[in-house]
């Protein structure tokens, strides 16, 4: 049945789409001027991005797979992290808030 309405063509971008939605979300968030929320938003983006390479298959990933799989996986995870690192320590500026 899902065949019949497409689910087999267009389930490989639902991972890509969660995670481009997450991205969205963040930077709506950086736009509207709280920039630690918009940040963090991010590094959730590709901490999900390293989680799903991690655990799904090559052929349901769409364009998340772009290398292999142990460097998607740490290159999504550690910038994630350093990421959110630095949204989380970074105190005073002109961005304070």
């Amino acid at each position: 049945m899902s065949e019949r309405f497409g689910g087999g063509r267009y389930s490989v971008h639902v991972p890509f789409g969660s995670v481009l939605l997450v991205v969205l979300i963040g930077f709506l968030r950086i736009a509207m001027q709280h920039w630690r929320e918009g940040s963090v938003l991010l590094a959730a983006a590709l901490l999900l991005a390293a989680a799903l390479r991690g655990l799904m298959q090559q052929e349901r990933l769409g364009l998340l797979a772009i290398r292999s799989r142990a460097v998607d996986v740490l290159l999504y995870g550690v910038l994630g992290l350093v990421i959110l690192l630095v949204a989380v320590t970074i105190r005073g500026g002109p961005f304070n808030t």
